[in-house]
């Protein structure tokens, strides 16, 4: 199926690309979470006639990821949970755990933003997430995790 594309998307296009992806991916991800329209005729044409109020907007949408980014690049969160004395946790930490760590701090961010390649996290001490507030800013915090 082609796609408009609304905004950037990772490793897919920039706003106003159309690209050929598969149907699941479009009809179940893309275009209900408003990232991209069916490429028709009439939706280019009216794609075309919004393109600069599209473009102000997602300009507008990276300034204010990239002015959190830098407010919480390199930032310190310690997160207290229960552990044996080997230091594993009876548990993990999730990214869920992590935004809710952040929204304490007065950081809004979105559990689906942290990353965590590995996984949970299931032993104490200090660890590297990237937190991808937009495709082209991910900011990395350190997770401090200490047994309670």
């Amino acid at each position: 199926m082609q796609v408009i594309l609304m905004e950037k998307v990772a490793n897919l296009g920039v706003l106003g690309d159309i690209v050929k992806v598969k149907d699941g991916y479009a009809r179940n991800f893309l275009i209900p979470n408003k990232k991209a329209k069916r490429a028709t005729a009439a939706n280019i044409a009216e794609f075309e006639e919004k393109r600069a109020i599209l473009e102000k907007a997602q300009q507008e949408i990276l300034a204010k990821a990239r002015e959190l980014g830098q407010k919480i690049d390199g930032l310190v969160v310690t997160i207290p949970h229960n552990a044996g004395v080997d230091g594993k946790l009876f548990g993990s930490i999730t990214n869920a755990d992590i935004s809710e760590a952040l929204k304490a701090q007065g950081f809004e961010v979105e559990k689906s933003s942290v990353r965590l390649p590995e996984g949970p996290l299931k032993q104490t001490g200090e660890h590297q997430v990237a937190v991808a507030l937009h495709a082209d800013v991910v900011p990395t915090i350190t997770v401090s995790v200490v047994a309670a």
